[in-house]
């Protein structure tokens, strides 16, 4: 008789009091609900990916590999900043201003592990600073953009 009523209650009120016994399971289940309770635990949906292959892929790695080797060859030059500056990070020496001053490109930023980073400063110059009453130079780092600091001839 159970049964019954159940085929002839609308599919919304079956589906949700079926949703509410599993969630709060009376004192003394019977032992068709019990059954039906400790069975198998449900079957969860799996979702597959597949990933394309095309030739942007390996278009983008050209790419990287292109920027890599264009700014290559500036890594280990002195180079001078042309663009009026001010860093506050040394300690040795706040609010400095750095145009004018040499140093040495260290590294490009823009390609890390093979992949393109969003760096709005990517080359990372590295000075040194003669202070007063310091035994030797301060050293530091700047990151630049490259119109910010011109190549020196080294003669």
């Amino acid at each position: 008789m159970a049964t019954a009523t159940a085929s002839v209650a609308p599919p919304s009120t079956s589906t949700s009091s079926v949703l509410l016994h599993r969630r709060l399971p009376s004192p003394a289940p019977t032992s068709a609900a019990f059954a039906r309770l400790s069975g198998p635990p449900p079957r969860r949906a799996r979702l597959l990916l597949q990933v394309a292959l095309t030739n942007e892929v390996t278009s983008e790695a050209d790419d990287v590999a292109a920027e890599e080797a264009a700014a290559a060859p500036k890594i280990g030059r002195r180079v001078r900043v042309t663009a009026p500056l001010r860093v506050y990070h040394v300690l040795k020496a706040p609010d400095l201003d750095i145009q004018g001053m040499e140093g040495v490109v260290k590294q490009y930023v823009c390609v890390w592990k093979g992949k393109r980073v969003t760096a709005n400063l990517p080359f990372k110059v590295g000075f040194q600073l003669v202070v007063e009453g310091q035994p030797k130079p301060v050293r530091f780092f700047t990151h630049l953009r490259e119109d910010e600091f011109e190549l020196v001839d080294e003669e």
